[in-house]
């Protein structure tokens, strides 16, 4: 018998019977033959193995390509949400406040908790920090590019979008947010120009006045001022070009700007496409503030549910379906100021936007993929915050934000109309002041804010800087629920995507880059966006998208975000 040390194969055994049988005449054994086969099998073995390897790695890439062209030739619907600024805290803030509010179990969790898919890298194309164009650039085209672009690559030439692929491959297309209609993330889907502040030229564009016609069939938000002529009250165009008149008479747009006649299109059954629907003169309210004027204002549940009916209804005898863009705007905003009260109650609404995409989904026959993401987050949120010269609290009080009934932004506009009206804005005697400072305290603070120990420097802070009282609501707010911020602006952390699932949704499950994104959109409509590049630039668009137009708007930043410089050779390595 063999012992432990004995090699497994006859090849490798050494000759040690001629050593042991030295000068002896017994004749040498015979060879055992199982070791021969042994090696034989072994051999056998490993070629099995190795052939069912191969086969499983074949298998495995054809299943992996069959999936991802699943139902390729059906009709489909797609709807890419978009929460502008909003990270992972935001969704951790938001998800404890309802429990806490609501009095529900640690298990209860929001809709989007239920359809988590990964996770998105966003920097842009000169920078680690992205802005709201360059990130929706990256969805629009599937390209990087730099912050302040529209659909517009570092080269200045521009980049076909997959709402204008869509279009031309038959979708019917639609852009809701509560922004204006002209802002970067729904611009980037419709129009192409060198910076994101050309909001004049970029609602031409989305009506129709481009190289392309008409790509868009719904567009439900605010910002009206952009689309009336600057000789009339609520216009912030530069020129007298009337755009609302231009897209009713010379594209067929039909024209919606007020709540009763958004609830006369009933719901999206009485919808006539293309329809413009312009609800406010900039934003529309914050959710916090809008609630209340729910009579002037439709919500962006309201407006997704609308298009969302309208867009099946339109595409009910078509071989195509539709491709939706809907954008929760102001969470962005939120974070531009600090706001966690405003930006909660945003992320609850498009929350409630997402669920009614859901159920939308479950009562249509047609195939529809639901993604969602944010294009950045803003302010650096954290729900903690170490105050100055205390030891750190473990802990943070949804409560502090439950108390709060209206903006910052909506309290900050009201002191200031207050503060500059007479006689305020006569008076500078400490008498005044401190009639001032009583004002805002039992007008503002304590009815607005649910805060009824602001200290002495509080209010004088806000007496006395009444064009900076918006910072100081938000900070007031944030010191008492333990909110932290770090920026005003925005930050380069990875932003979560959701997803209903579906046909080829495994391509963007996991971590990946927000160009990734952009690429899974037009993949699942099997559109060509390289093909509407090659349009673009063949009919030379740089030379209409704005170079002369550029020293008009670098001027003052809006009151969200800076001018964008347009020199932007510089990358990050």
């Amino acid at each position: 018998m063999a012992s432990e040390q004995s090699p497994l194969l006859e090849a490798d055994r050494p000759d040690r019977d001629g050593e042991a049988n030295a000068g002896s005449s017994s004749p040498k054994a015979r060879p055992s033959k199982w070791p021969k086969a042994r090696e034989i099998s072994i051999f056998i073995w490993a070629l099995v193995a190795t052939a069912a390897v191969i086969v499983l790695a074949v298998w495995t890439q054809h299943n992996q390509q069959t999936s991802r062209n699943v139902s390729r030739a059906g009709k489909r619907n797609l709807v890419f949400m978009v929460s502008d600024g909003m990270g992972p805290a935001s969704l951790s803030l938001t998800r404890s406040y309802r429990q806490h509010v609501h009095g529900l179990p640690e298990g209860d969790v929001l809709t989007l908790d239920k359809h988590f898919w990964g996770s998105s890298r966003t920097r842009s194309s000169n920078s680690l920090v992205t802005d709201s164009a360059a990130g929706a650039t990256a969805f629009s085209c599937g390209k990087k590019s730099y912050n302040g672009a529209i659909s517009v690559l570092p080269d200045h030439q521009p980049c076909g979008s997959v709402l204008e692929a869509a279009k031309r491959a038959g979708y019917t297309t639609g852009l809701v947010v509560t922004t204006d209609i002209t802002d970067a993330t729904p611009a980037c889907f419709a129009s192409h120009v060198l910076l994101r502040q050309m909001q004049d030229e970029i609602a031409l564009q989305e009506i129709g006045q481009g190289p392309l016609g008409r790509s868009v069939d719904l567009m439900l938000g605010g910002g009206r001022c952009h689309f009336l002529p600057n000789s009339t009250a609520d216009s912030c165009r530069l020129d007298n070009v009337d755009v609302v008149k231009l897209a009713k008479e010379k594209y067929g747009w039909g024209y919606a700007d007020s709540r009763a006649s958004f609830d006369d299109l009933d719901g999206g059954d009485k919808v006539q496409l293309p329809l413009l629907g312009l609800f406010a003169t900039t934003d529309v309210p914050f959710e916090l503030d809008r609630r209340n004027m729910n009579d002037m204002y439709p919500s962006l549940s309201e407006m997704a549910k609308t298009a969302l009916k309208a867009l099946e209804k339109s595409t009910a005898k078509s071989d195509r379906g539709f491709f939706l863009m809907i954008e929760g705007s102001r969470i962005d905003h939120a974070g531009h100021i600090n706001d966690p009260a405003a930006q909660v109650r945003e992320v609850l609404e498009y929350d409630k936007a997402f669920a009614a995409v859901l159920d939308f989904i479950d009562s249509s026959a047609t195939e529809t993929v639901l993604v969602a993401t944010s294009d950045h987050e803003t302010g650096g949120l954290a729900t903690a915050l170490q105050e100055s010269g205390h030891w750190p609290v473990y802990d943070w009080f949804p409560q502090a934000l439950a108390n709060v009934s209206q903006s910052c932004e909506k309290l900050a506009t009201r002191l200031q109309k207050h503060a500059s009206s007479p006689p305020s804005a006569k008076a500078s005697s400490s008498i005044n002041k401190e009639d001032l400072k009583r004002w805002i305290n039992t007008e503002l603070v304590i009815p607005g804010l649910g805060i009824s120990d602001a200290t002495d420097g509080e209010l004088t802070l806000l007496a006395e800087h009444a064009d900076a009282s918006i910072s100081t609501f938000a900070a007031m707010i944030s010191l008492r629920a333990h909110i932290g911020w770090s920026t005003h602006g925005h930050t380069a952390v990875d932003v979560n995507i959701y997803s209903s699932g579906g046909p080829g949704t495994e391509r963007i499950r996991g971590n990946v880059e927000n160009t990734e994104i952009g690429q899974f959109l037009s993949h699942y409509l099997d559109v060509d966006v390289d093909q509407i590049t090659k349009e673009l630039r063949e009919k030379q668009i740089e030379a209409r998208s704005g170079r002369d137009r550029i020293a008009a708007v670098e001027g003052p930043a809006d009151r969200y975000h800076a001018v964008e410089s347009v020199q932007t050779s510089k990358t990050v390595e």
